[in-house]
């Protein structure tokens, strides 16, 4: 970025230079749309507030953040299910 800018066209013209790098970029895709699927699903299961911020996170910095961010909102969310259940 810091010699060629934001340019797509050859972020995409890169990344398909060969098989290898098609495959990990092709990976990288689809752990993040399954990610996304898993966050929005349980998400919703459970009453996770902001979901967005976890897919944001996915979308720009990539699955290794997005992840650990949503586990640890959803964590949070259990933590205070389970507080209030002792309460009942």
């Amino acid at each position: 970025m810091g010699e060629n800018g934001f340019n797509l066209t050859m972020l995409f013209n890169e990344a398909r230079q060969n098989r290898i790098s098609e495959f990990a970029w092709l990976d990288v895709l689809i752990s993040a749309v399954v990610l996304i699927g898993f966050i929005i699903y349980e998400g919703k299961r459970i009453g996770i507030k902001h979901m967005w911020i976890p897919i944001i996170g996915t979308l720009t910095v990539g699955v290794s953040f997005g992840l650990p961010l949503f586990l640890f909102l959803r964590e949070i969310r259990m933590d205070k299910m389970k507080t209030y259940a002792h309460k009942l």
